[in-house]
């Protein structure tokens, strides 16, 4: 074996070595994708009662933001399992921006009254938002770390209230 040929298998071995134990903490449920830790992009919309909520002023929890549309099947369906986790989770912990994109207020409330009644839409009714994000297609889930930094992405729907996700979720705010 030639002494490139063996400086090449030391350091394949010794990278393994190294990140393989971080990759293993790191067991993401499925259909979770690690971001890279860049600024996520700002944030600022209203309520369906006209108060504004800015992810600036969530700084220090976590935040689950989620976009979605209610002509949207698989977010039809994902929308109960976001009002199970809220319901379980500590708010002082993870933030909820459940970020509905250019529906009418009417649409949003008789959707969200009968499946996630105490989920407090964001209207994103121009659109800008969602463009500013950039999700590759409805529903789509980040994760927003304590400091503002984008983590985690989740593309299309989840069942985020079976023990494979809460046991996720719990673990990033117990952090």
């Amino acid at each position: 074996m030639s002494a490139r040929r063996s400086m090449k298998l030391l350091f394949a071995m010794l990278l393994t070595l190294l990140v393989w134990p971080a990759l293993a903490a790191q067991e993401l449920p499925t259909g979770i994708l690690p971001l890279d830790g860049q600024d996520a992009p700002p944030l600022r919309l209203e309520n369906l009662d006209g108060e504004t909520w800015d992810i600036e002023q969530a700084r220090g929890r976590w935040v689950f933001v989620h976009f979605w549309a209610s002509w949207c099947g698989p977010c039809r369906k994902e929308m109960p399992t976001i009002q199970a986790i809220h319901e379980q989770l500590d708010p002082q912990q993870i933030e909820f921006a459940v970020i509905n994109t250019a529906e009418s207020e009417d649409m949003v409330f008789t959707f969200l009254g009968t499946v996630a009644p105490d989920l407090n839409p964001l209207m994103d009714t121009d659109g800008l938002v969602t463009e500013r994000w950039q999700p590759r297609g409805l529903p789509a889930t980040y994760l927003v770390d304590p400091e503002g930094r984008l983590r985690y992405l989740a593309l299309g729907g989840r069942p985020w209230d079976t023990p494979e996700y809460m046991n996720f979720l719990k673990r990033l705010i117990a952090e």
